[in-house]
């Protein structure tokens, strides 16, 4: 099969590889739609000891069964695998278990490419009238609403008076805003420093898009999502969230810094720690896109998986107006 292989820092290649060979109680799926994570990059540029080089990137992935009884059957994929006996996951924490897997990172390669082996357990059946690239969108939106379902467990008011504050603009940005607004969150504004991703975003309904000389005064957020990880997102996380209020964090962008934990004891605010989702999760959300509730999707932009390597270059550039790249096998194959 073809294949897009990170080979080394700022390396991507796409050849031939091997096809996956499954094993007992996994499935084929053939790849119609694979998208460009956060972590997919963070990889690209040599920062993720978890993926070393030679390694097929790509978790956020749907496409078709090939095979077996459900031969044909239209699906997306929950990339992350768990043991299922241990405690974290018998009290439904999936996503924090100790012995987790997920494709893309050793031992599992990844779903940029014509097929991906996977558990039969970790699909959910998308229906005909929602396209590959809407169902890819599950994984990377279902981090967001794992978040907004903690976030707002902590309230006694009602979700329709809370309001929110989303840090960054990528698919884990928006897709924390679409959730909040899924979950019933009325007042929900998004800052993207890009004024090219900006502008793109206009598009979404109900949801503020502001630029960063437009940041909210100090404590005017119930709930402040940081989908960057960024020391500087993390002062403005600090700052922006209200007394009794919760950030929510869930990029990776780098390790240390930012948190004012003073104001944040004094006031009460909380912090969650936001990885993944659970299962359920991963489910609630790929039932909300097939259901119309995160409205249009109309922030990604489809490119065919031979042309993944310049995909790459024009995120790291701020070059591409789209909120998610997704690549497809099927497309422009070479």
């Amino acid at each position: 099969m073809k294949a897009l292989v990170y080979t080394g820092v700022e390396a991507l290649s796409y050849m031939d590889v091997p096809d996956p060979v499954p094993a007992e109680g996994e499935v084929l799926i053939r790849i119609q739609a694979s998208g460009i994570c956060g972590s997919d990059m963070h990889a690209f540029l040599g920062h993720d000891a978890r993926r070393p080089a030679p390694l097929i990137l790509g978790h956020e992935a749907a496409g078709i069964i090939t095979g077996g009884a459900r031969d044909g059957e239209r699906v997306t994929i929950n990339p992350l695998m768990a043991c299922g006996v241990c405690l974290d996951c018998k009290r439904g924490h999936t996503n924090l278990c100790a012995h987790r897997q997920i494709i893309s990172m050793t031992p599992r390669e990844g779903a940029f490419a014509d097929y991906v082996a996977i558990p039969a357990h970790n699909l959910v059946t998308v229906p005909d009238h929602v396209p590959f690239e809407h169902a890819a969108l599950a994984e990377p939106i279902a981090c967001g609403w794992q978040g907004a379902r903690q976030a707002l467990h902590g309230f006694s008011q009602p979700t329709a008076e809370l309001s929110a504050l989303v840090l960054g603009g990528g698919a884990i940005g928006v897709g924390a805003a679409l959730s909040l607004k899924a979950q019933g969150v009325e007042k929900v504004s998004l800052l993207e420093p890009n004024p090219i991703r900006r502008a793109r975003l206009e598009s979404l309904d109900g949801i503020t898009i502001l630029s960063t000389e437009e940041t909210p005064d100090e404590g005017t957020a119930d709930i402040v999502v940081d989908a960057v990880g960024y020391a500087a997102t993390r002062v403005t996380a600090s700052r922006c969230a209200a007394r009794g209020g919760a950030i929510v964090h869930i990029g990776l962008g780098e390790d240390e810094g930012g948190l004012d934990i003073r104001r944040m004891t004094l006031l009460g605010i909380r912090f969650l720690g936001i990885y993944t989702y659970t299962t359920e999760d991963f489910k609630d959300t790929a039932q909300a896109i097939f259901d119309g509730r995160m409205g249009r999707l109309d922030w990604i932009d489809m490119r065919p998986l031979s042309q993944g390597a310049s995909a790459f270059t024009d995120i790291r550039a701020g070059a591409t107006s789209a909120a998610k790249i997704i690549l497809n096998p099927t497309s422009g194959s070479v």
